[in-house]
């Protein structure tokens, strides 16, 4: 039978001292709960519903391929669940509830969750931990069968309480009956005066239910981000955990602490990594490529063996053989066709460099399309802008523009052009042709008498 899964994320997180909602704050240009909402889907869970409450306008397009529910009043994580309890109306079988500020949960736990619960047809499976520091989390109290007795909040722990190691970590997963005719039973008498979803726990004991303690093997899954710290914590945990799998698949990293590496990014076998180098998005990069030192790709494409040295490159496709930087920015619609270079402070936007050409350095080149073969001389710039629209430049194959060259668009440059250095270009250049745009140069002999040594 198909799991289904609750995930909570209506509160506030007043801790992340933040204008923005706690679960929209991103770990590898990923929302936190995004993180969840993926591992559960990769768990292999059907039905996902989403209770949110503080600023659902911002979470609810984040996790706008779930159900949606709203918690009116945040009064506990009892009544969040409740709130579900429609969308739940005749559903049997397991039912996990996730903590959706937990980003480092991994789809192989909660496939375990899952099935531990089927295999005893237990009440209750909660997911436990023990951290290093177990402050701040509920205590998990066993039986002397070694099943959990009840979980006690940490402001309602007794001083014995406290001393418990094994912790709460706010995954379960449920008989999706048992827990919503348990929920109406639960009440508000704790220090917060809060509908405890733990209660649950005792009442499923109570009716005969089985309650069980699955530890995770690793408790960094189970590390909530409350704070910024806690945020920056979690990053390192999933920075290593991604860095590592790409390793073992044949990535080479230099310094792996320097690098980070989203969770949608794909790199073939023998590509290396240099410090300093950030990949985000739909990134996609081909074997035998180097990338970095500091560099950052965000949703780009880069082909087999090339060189990506000191480049930001922002919704790009290299192709293969390319060669970037150092200090290149390549801005979204830009496209290197094979063998294509973009040197040293080039500037890219919106244009096709075509195969083979060049544009070595000091150069902005914006919505063009240049054929292949071209050479773009040093400190050369395509004048798009008007003051209201942008207008294009197309380039022919194997033309030459000498070094600070504007050219004017809208123009065209033909195909083995010659444009002479230091030309400013407003007419279109024939094919084969000799353009040259500069003022008459003017020599006035004597102008300046020499200096007289003192």
């Amino acid at each position: 039978m198909e799991a289904s899964a609750i995930i909570l994320a209506a509160g506030e997180g007043t801790r992340m001292k933040s204008r923005h909602p706690k679960v929209s704050h991103k770990l590898l240009g990923r929302p936190l709960v995004r993180w969840v909402v993926e591992a559960a889907r990769d768990a292999g869970v059907g039905r996902i519903v989403t209770v949110l409450g503080h600023a659902r306008e911002v979470v609810e397009p984040i996790v706008a391929d779930t159900s949606i529910v709203i918690q009116q009043e945040q009064r506990g994580t009892a009544d969040a669940v409740m709130a579900c309890a429609s969308e739940f109306q005749g559903v049997t079988g397991s039912l996990l509830v996730l903590s959706g500020d937990s980003p480092l949960i991994t789809p192989e736990t909660l496939s375990a969750l899952v099935a531990a619960r089927e295999q005893d047809d237990a009440g209750v499976v909660v997911l436990t931990m023990q951290p290093a520091d177990p402050a701040g989390y509920g205590r998990i109290v066993r039986d002397a069968a070694g099943q959990v007795e009840r979980i006690v909040e940490q402001k309602d722990c007794t001083p014995e309480e406290a001393l418990i190691g094994e912790c709460n970590s706010g995954f379960y997963c449920f008989d999706a009956q048992l827990l919503f005719q348990a929920l109406s039973k639960v009440g508000t008498n704790n220090a917060q005066g809060e509908f405890y979803l733990t209660d649950v726990i005792e009442i499923a004991r109570n009716e005969g239910r089985s309650v069980l303690g699955f530890c995770a093997a690793d408790s960094n899954e189970c590390l909530g981000v409350n704070t910024r710290v806690q945020l920056a914590q979690a990053s390192q945990v999933m920075q290593r955990r991604i860095n590592e799998r790409h390793m073992l698949a044949g990535v080479t990293m230099t310094d792996p602490s320097t690098v980070w590496i989203g969770p949608d990014v794909k790199l073939a076998q023998d590509v290396e990594i240099l410090p300093m180098t950030t990949l985000l998005g739909a990134v996609e990069v081909g074997p035998d490529t180097v990338l970095g030192p500091n560099t950052r790709l965000t949703d780009t494409t880069v082909g087999a063996g090339c060189v990506i040295d000191e480049t930001v490159a922002v919704e790009t496709v290299i192709d293969d053989g390319c060669t970037c930087g150092p200090r290149a920015y390549l801005r979204p619609g830009t496209h290197l066709c094979e063998g294509a270079k973009a040197g040293t402070h080039v500037e890219i936007k919106k244009s096709t460099i075509g195969p083979g050409s060049k544009v070595p350095h000091l150069s902005y080149i914006g919505d063009t399309t240049m054929a292949g073969g071209v050479n773009i001389g040093a400190g050369s710039i395509t004048c798009n802008y008007d003051g209201e629209r942008k207008w294009p430049t197309v380039i022919g194959e194997n033309a030459f523009v000498g070094s600070d060259t504007m050219m004017v668009a809208p123009v065209t440059i033909g195909s083995h052009a010659l444009v002479g250095a230091g030309s400013v270009i407003t007419e279109d250049v024939p094919d084969c042709a000799l353009a040259l745009g500069r003022a008459r140069q003017v020599v006035k002999e004597q102008y300046r008498a020499p200096k007289q040594e003192q």
